[in-house]
């Protein structure tokens, strides 16, 4: 007796699985580009990602390449960082703190309440709706017993919702009437040395970060390191777009292909939960925006993109299409990265042995 049919996508080779991949993820992309919405070349792949995910394919980015698309994100956002940065986070430390403890604080009350209304089994909840930190969270959640293709699920669809959100508001916040975007120059002319100095610094960044299992290391040893070497005149970094978008690319399919038939059939009861539980965090963060905009005068745009929950590389991407204080939207979200990644699973474990539905194994 044969067994059940595996989904079309499932039955080709992985070489046409990537080529459904690419073209689809050319076309989306390209529809976005032609709709002016930013971060284009990284939602196009994302979405394409989650068709073939969906729909059986088998094919997964390769750590290396996915570890290297990181680090060229670092570099980006390490060429935008100037020491304004650090004066910025200094001048209003304070608020910066609060702001980060509060999302924390919130993720972790609606993963509480979440386990509590049992919306999902043990303490799936908990780990899923940690604003941050996906793939250590995922970790974590199948050491104590909870259901790491659920938590995963709940993390990757924040990282989606956010990036979609935060790029809807950018297009539509900005106004483009009576005005053309620049025509994209892929091959511009540039400097060898240059531009071989910000590869060795992507690809010894990522290394060094993989070696010493920093938390997302790939992507913050080469923020901070370029941001040093090119405040001090060590090295210029240049990017042309063509590697950018290969970047972008690599990130949108990691993040889309973790999108599974299997992984939506377990979540489809609690989808219409947990995607609540997103959209109150990003409201919640929302107004924590406004706050930042009412204290410090920071722009609405600026405020919502350092406030936004999570996806710090798709994040930075956003803000690095449009017009905000990119230093200031990285400020902001590394501060929630680093805390996320110190005081997370800490603050999850915690909630888990009070949860009264928990079984967990301590």
């Amino acid at each position: 007796m044969n067994g059940p049919a595996l989904p079309v996508l499932a039955r080709l080779p992985r070489a046409g699985q990537w080529a459904i991949l690419l073209a689809v993820s050319a076309v989306v992309a390209g529809l976005l580009e032609a709709a002016a919405l930013p971060a284009a070349l990284l939602l196009g792949p994302m979405i394409a990602g989650i068709l073939v995910g969906t729909g059986g394919g088998t094919i997964r980015v390769p750590r290396a390449p996915y570890f290297g698309a990181q680090a060229i994100i670092g570099c980006l956002i390490a060429g935008a960082i100037t020491p304004s940065i650090l004066a910025t986070f200094l001048g209003a430390w304070p608020l910066f703190l609060a702001v980060v403890l509060s999302t924390l604080a919130a993720s972790s009350g609606l993963g509480w309440l979440m386990s509590r209304w049992q919306v999902l089994p043990g303490t799936t909840g908990v780990w899923g709706s940690s604003p941050g930190a996906a793939s250590a969270m995922v970790l974590m959640a199948e050491a104590f017993g909870a259901d790491a293709r659920l938590v995963a699920f709940m993390q990757y669809l924040r990282v989606v919702c956010v990036a979609t959100a935060a790029s809807l508001i950018a297009r539509f916040w900005v106004d483009t009437s009576g005005t053309a975007p620049p025509p994209i120059v892929w091959f511009p002319p540039i400097e060898a040395v240059p531009l071989l100095g910000t590869l060795a610094l992507a690809g010894i960044g990522a290394t060094v970060g993989r070696l010493l299992r920093i938390p997302a290391g790939p992507l913050l040893v080469p923020l901070v390191a370029g941001s040093v070497l090119q405040a001090t005149g060590t090295i210029d970094i240049a990017l042309p777009e063509w590697l950018l978008a290969v970047a972008y690319a690599l990130i949108g399919w990691s993040i889309g292909l973790g999108f599974t038939r299997t992984v939506l059939v377990h979540a489809s009861r609690a989808l219409p939960q947990i995607l609540l539980s997103i959209l109150l965090l990003i409201a919640f963060c929302g107004g924590l925006a406004f706050i930042l905009v009412r204290t410090l005068g920071v722009d609405p745009l600026t405020a919502y993109l350092a406030t936004s929950p999570g996806g710090m590389d798709s994040i930075a991407i956003i803000a690095a299409a449009s017009d905000v204080d990119l230093p200031f939207v990285m400020a902001l979200q590394t501060v929630r990265f680093v805390l996320v990644v110190l005081l997370g699973p800490t603050v999850a474990r915690f909630i888990a042995r009070r949860s009264p539905h928990a079984a967990i194994r301590l």
